[in-house]
């Protein structure tokens, strides 16, 4: 079973970090959707809108960034080749429901957020 996710120890803020540069057209709607929801404003702009190239491997990246693997790393616990691995994390792979629940063992989350 999975471990609960980390839950957020405060209201009273959020913390952003950008780790990729972004096209300007990208920061400017992230600032529009932050702006909004600080001035609780009901305009919030959809998730797709303003990442339009999110997907299911956007997840498997971040959170193997947040435990400090390499692709290889992941892949070997996964059982996978590493160029399998880089796929998913690209978009250009799908994750079935058993990779996702390996997936989910290996980064400590729920395997719905890789499907």
């Amino acid at each position: 079973m999975s471990e609960p996710m980390k839950e957020q120890i405060t209201q009273d803020f959020a913390e952003v970090c950008r780790r990729h540069l972004l096209p300007p057209e990208k920061i400017e709607k992230i600032k529009a959707a932050v702006a909004g929801i600080l001035a609780e404003e009901d305009d919030s702009l959809p998730l797709e809108e303003v990442f339009p190239d999110l997907h299911p491997g956007s997840a498997i990246r971040g959170l193997r960034l947040r435990e400090g693997l390499t692709q290889e790393q992941l892949a070997r616990l996964l059982g996978v080749k590493r160029t399998n691995l880089s796929e998913m994390e690209n978009g250009k792979r799908p994750i079935g429901k058993n990779m996702a629940r390996r997936l989910a063992q290996a980064l400590k989350t729920d395997y719905k957020v890789f499907l």
